[in-house]
């Protein structure tokens, strides 16, 4: 859905106590979080037409956004 808020607490709230804990103690977690957030913002930016952009580039953004959450998710259930 456009403009939807992917930040990593929503999209995983099972995780919200592991994510917080992980933010404070994990300094390697905490940087690829605030990327995800950062990367996630500017989507929204994109799909709600206050940046417009090449379809090809949010695409791309959404793609590192996934690889992201990837990474993310790894260092939670580690």
């Amino acid at each position: 859905m456009l403009g939807e808020k992917h930040d990593l607490v929503h999209e995983l709230p099972e995780y919200k106590e592991r994510i917080h804990e992980l933010k404070i103690n994990n300094n390697h977690f905490a940087k690829l979080f605030n990327e995800y957030d950062e990367l996630d913002h500017l989507i929204r930016r994109c799909e709600t037409e206050v940046e417009v952009h090449a379809e090809d580039y949010v695409r791309d953004l959404k793609k590192s956004r996934l690889a992201l959450k990837d990474d993310l998710l790894k260092l939670i259930l580690a």
